[in-house]
């Protein structure tokens, strides 16, 4: 895939055709998103520019949660993801991405790291689930 950030060519306001004044550069390229799902933990490491490395999740099982009232920090169990406002699309495949709202053992979540470019869900306690009476 050669998808650029940079648009080279493109059309005219009028319509017509701009024809491009030199071909993508090596670090214009662009390369598919890595979009982490909710199932049984799955990391990829990926290269990126400068020979570094970025750890992606592929399948993310669990989240740090943060839980501001408390203080405190747990790791919870992702059940699911409810709603993704970067992407109707991703909401109904369930991927996992910064602001996507998830359900949690400890509650309702706010995504707040990258797990597609991180390695990691780090998210926000948004409601706290009601605590089962037997």
């Amino acid at each position: 895939m050669r998808k650029s950030i940079e648009n080279l060519a493109g059309r005219k306001m009028t319509g017509g055709r701009k024809v491009a004044m030199r071909g993508r550069r090596k670090f214009e390229i662009d390369r598919y998103p890595n979009e982490a799902v909710v199932g049984p933990t799955q990391i990829v490491a990926r290269r990126t520019r400068g020979n570094n490395i970025k750890a992606a999740f592929k399948t993310a099982e669990f989240a740090n949660v943060v839980d501001k009232e408390a203080k405190k920090v747990t790791k919870s169990k992702i059940l699911k993801v409810n709603k993704n406002p970067a992407n109707r699309d991703y909401e109904r495949r369930g991927v996992i991405s910064k602001g996507a709202v998830i359900e949690t053992e400890s509650g309702t979540a706010v995504v707040v790291s990258r797990p597609g470019q991180d390695g990691v869900v780090n998210a926000v306690l948004v409601k706290a689930a009601a605590a089962k009476t037997s």
